[in-house]
């Protein structure tokens, strides 16, 4: 990201008090702790997930994600 860090964009989205607030965003890191994920939900993010990317796993968040829309 040029000009915000992977938990500043999720705020700042948040923000933004319109539709476009509502996005799905999802975290695909190298960081695999628990504070990771906690630290990822915090910014507002629907999910998180760590790399390598197991598809199972990327369908069931994003199938808990689709929830909240």
């Amino acid at each position: 990201m040029l000009k915000m860090g992977g938990y500043e964009a999720p705020r700042a989205i948040r923000k933004l008090g319109d539709q476009r607030s509502r996005i799905i965003i999802l975290a695909m890191t190298a960081n695999a702790f628990e504070k990771d994920r906690k630290n990822a939900l915090e910014a507002g993010m629907n999910g998180h997930l760590a790399k390598p990317i197991d598809i199972q796993k990327l369908m069931s968040v994003l199938a808990e994600a689709l929830k909240t829309v």
